[in-house]
């Protein structure tokens, strides 16, 4: 037992001199990041959580995932009306991207658009940290982790082969999560008729779950189609902020 916390101990000033070493690269560059902090991950330290001790002031960067987390915050809150709250991680990261000023350059931040609801941010705070930042999937993941205490229901859900992020507090049960692995392989919609053909549920079982999910606002309905199609925006392939402006016909 000595021998394995000797070797503990010498690891972690192993590790700190690495880190005073390659502070630079783990500020700016987010693969190198990641990695960095999976391989403190192994030995229980979390270096990028927190500003106060060692740590935060060793490498500079200790309020960077709460900062992150308030824009998150900010994309979720501001889009949860269109889509009750259940979108995309890559969609989370590519409009937290643009809120940094990573993304069209030329116009960073533009408050011109009405409809890109995530270019101001009444949730933002003042931070003297540098925003734009590069930042990957991995740090969206766990600055979504560190809402957890908040109990504000920010959440990552395995829906089919995606990652979707939940910001209400909300557990779909496995009708609805089933229902919405479906849609990801329809086109982003179906229909009771889709359903019956491709699970052979009970028609009550399904209307209980796709109502459920349209009371929630993650479904639209579009009364217009025969039958009824029911759409999850969430699922939506976006190429611009304009993508929630509109919604399917009802």
């Amino acid at each position: 037992m000595e021998q394995l916390r000797s070797q503990m101990d010498t690891f972690r000033t192993n590790l700190e001199n690495f880190a005073r070493l390659h502070r630079k690269d783990i500020q700016k560059d987010p693969e190198f990041r990641m990695h960095f902090q999976k391989m403190c991950g192994n030995i229980g330290v979390d270096p990028l959580a927190s500003s106060k001790g060692y740590w935060g002031e060793l490498l500079g960067v200790g309020d960077f995932y709460y900062e992150l987390g308030i824009q998150i915050i900010d994309v979720c809150l501001s889009t949860r009306a269109l889509n009750g709250g259940l979108m995309e991680l890559s969609e989370v990261k590519r409009r937290v991207e643009r809120m940094r000023g990573l993304r069209d350059n030329n116009k960073p931040n533009s408050t011109s658009n009405s409809n890109n609801s995530s270019s101001t941010s009444k949730w933002s705070l003042p931070t003297s940290k540098d925003t734009s930042m590069a930042i990957t999937e991995d740090d969206v993941l766990r600055s979504i982790k560190t809402l957890a205490p908040l109990g504000s229901g920010f959440q990552v859900l395995q829906i089919g082969d995606r990652k979707m992020v939940s910001s209400v507090p909300r557990e779909l049960n496995r009708d609805q999560s089933v229902v919405l692995g479906l849609v990801q392989k329809t086109n982003g919609h179906v229909s009771v008729n889709v359903v019956v053909e491709r699970l052979g549920w009970e028609t009550g079982r399904i209307k209980a779950a796709l109502d459920t999910l349209l009371e929630d606002s993650l479904m639209w309905i579009d009364q217009q189609a025969e039958p009824y199609e029911y759409w999850v925006p969430g699922f939506f392939e976006p190429e611009d902020d304009d993508i929630y402006a509109t919604a399917p016909s009802a």
